[in-house]
């Protein structure tokens, strides 16, 4: 894995955006958000799943009106969400958003864009440029350049027309629902930018298909070091974008929230149950909240020698197994005490380090 890349710093609402800060969680509302009573409901829930920034659309008055409530309420940075109406963005800012998200292709006219832009400098508000394949330009659109060369030009002509306004707070996306393009996009304009990159791949489908995608995509970037905050864009329940960008974050390495479960996939050699064993450690290792990788290996062909890198573990054979911190071999005990033993040997551990 590559460092990370070195961009300018944002703040939204108090969390910070690139400048080396961590890579920050976001979500999105799917409620109306002129129901001020349910957009807070889900948003103590996005912030309870682990959400650091969540956005709300804005589609009419009856949301800007909701905003300072929902404002007051969140607990979290509020960035509004706004398209086609550079007046309802204004409102939004003026209404104490922590953020606008807009796309200077379909706000309107560079007047319109200067509005939002004067708006933002005087409140000390940033705003995430975000383009997506879907709503480039037509000059940009109809050209011949490949898919993800078009997001770059979009990206870069709408970062000279807010940045010739003399604004830099910008954080700047360019997703596709395709993880190649989205890809090659976001490795292109990283070379040519120093502004905070927000990752995602656009609508990427339902819960099973988007995780994956999402996985693949924001991985490999992650992996390259880019990337200072991230959605993952699901057709669910936003709670589940929140888990699964924790679980690609982790991953990576690129931060550490909670334990982490690693388990062989079991073979002919395998003398115990060891699916439904590392299932139940997983269960009850839910509870804890502090990072430590565990292993449950199902022999000693895959024992501490491939699960070395885990801070604790289990190597099965028949009827026993032998519990191994750090590597080394701690104890041997029962297959029916397997779990219980484990996370015993998990407390200790977790206390020892403290």
């Amino acid at each position: 894995m590559r460092g990370r890349a070195e961009t300018r710093q944002v703040n939204v609402g108090g969390v910070r955006i690139g400048g080396g800060a961590p890579v920050a969680i976001q979500s999105m509302t799917n409620t109306k958000t002129a129901d001020a009573d349910e957009t807070i409901k889900q948003i103590w829930e996005l912030a309870e799943a682990g959400c650091e920034i969540v956005r709300v659309s804005l589609p009419d008055r009856a949301s800007i009106e909701a905003l300072p409530q929902i404002k007051k309420a969140a607990g979290l940075p509020v960035v509004a969400d706004i398209h086609f109406q550079s007046e309802l963005a204004v409102a939004a800012i003026r209404a104490g958003a922590d953020k606008v998200r807009i796309n200077p292709g379909n706000i309107g006219s560079a007047e319109d864009v200067r509005a939002v832009i004067e708006a933002a400098k005087e409140a000390g508000v940033p705003v995430r440029i975000g383009v997506n394949a879907g709503s480039l330009p037509k000059n940009i659109k109809e050209s011949s350049m490949n898919p993800a060369d078009k997001l770059i030009a979009g990206a870069l002509d709408n970062i000279k027309l807010v940045s010739d306004l003399g604004f830099e707070d910008i954080v700047v996306s360019v997703k596709s629902s395709d993880v190649n393009e989205t890809v090659a996009a976001y490795r292109g304009l990283a070379g040519q930018v120093e502004y905070p990159l927000h990752l995602g791949i656009t609508e990427s489908g339902t819960l099973e298909s988007g995780s994956i995608k999402s996985a693949v995509g924001l991985g490999i970037l992650l992996a390259d070091g880019i990337g200072d905050t991230l959605r993952v864009s699901l057709a669910a329940d936003p709670v589940h974008e929140v888990k699964v960008a924790r679980r690609i974050l982790q991953a990576v390495d690129v931060r550490r929230f909670s334990p982490e479960v690693i388990a062989c996939p079991t073979c002919a050699r395998c003398e115990v149950d060891l699916i439904s064993i590392a299932e139940e450690v997983e269960r009850r290792v839910r509870l804890v909240d502090r990072p430590i990788k565990i292993a449950v290996m199902g022999c000693v062909v895959n024992g501490p020698g491939e699960a070395a890198a885990a801070d604790i573990g289990i190597a099965s054979g028949k009827g026993k197994g032998v519990i191994f911190i750090n590597g080394a071999p701690e104890k041997t005990v029962a297959e029916k005490d397997f779990v219980d033993e484990l996370m015993k040997t998990i407390e200790e551990f977790l206390l020892d380090a403290i």
